[in-house]
């Protein structure tokens, strides 16, 4: 019976998971083409690109390091009332979520933004600086350079996911906190 429940939650989970990534998406898509419209320098713009790749790349950190960590440094820590802790415990129970989250929902929009962002430098590169077949070689080395900025930035997160994912957990768990704080605050306030 517990498996079965077990398997209804992982299937709410996968339902909720999916509508949540659509409308995450929809913001994340909207504001990145609101600033690209706004923003007319083509530094401001690559930027923009380069901010969204490292976001990719720090969300995988995250769910890889929710994935590795081992529960009884946190258990420790949280005993000691460290900031943070009591939320890594948490995350790190909640590791498949957290993972999903992290490395498929924000790492795979993260991807198809850059993908998006950088297709439309491109195009205002080429409207910037008109060149005879310039286009083609200029998103070659575009898309080419977001890839290589991704993939490594990646391979560079999961080690110190892997080696560090208690400290990671730590860190995330106290920044989650300090956001929280004023939210609950407000909460009991009204």
């Amino acid at each position: 019976m517990a498996g079965k429940n077990k398997n209804r939650q992982r299937v709410i989970w996968v339902i909720k998971i999916s509508i949540y990534t659509f409308f995450l998406a929809i913001a994340f898509g909207f504001v990145t083409q609101y600033f690209l419209t706004e923003i007319q320098s083509l530094a401001a713009a690559f930027m923009i690109l380069l901010t969204v790749v490292a976001l990719g790349v720090i969300f995988d950190l995250i769910g890889t390091a929710a994935a590795a960590a081992k529960i009884g440094p946190l258990n420790a820590k949280a005993a000691r009332k460290v900031v943070g802790a009591k939320k890594g415990v948490y995350l790190v129970k909640h590791a498949e979520q957290v993972a999903n989250f992290c490395n498929d929902v924000a790492g795979d929009i993260s991807g198809v933004v850059s993908g998006t962002l950088a297709a439309i430098l491109v195009y205002r590169i080429m409207i910037t600086i008109p060149m005879d077949q310039a286009e083609f070689y200029v998103g070659i080395l575009l898309t080419a350079l977001v890839a290589a900025l991704t993939v490594g930035g990646k391979a560079w997160g999961k080690i110190v996911a892997i080696n560090y994912s208690t400290d990671v957990m730590l860190m995330v768990g106290s920044i989650l906190t300090r956001i929280e704080q004023p939210i609950n605050w407000f909460r009991k306030v009204r």
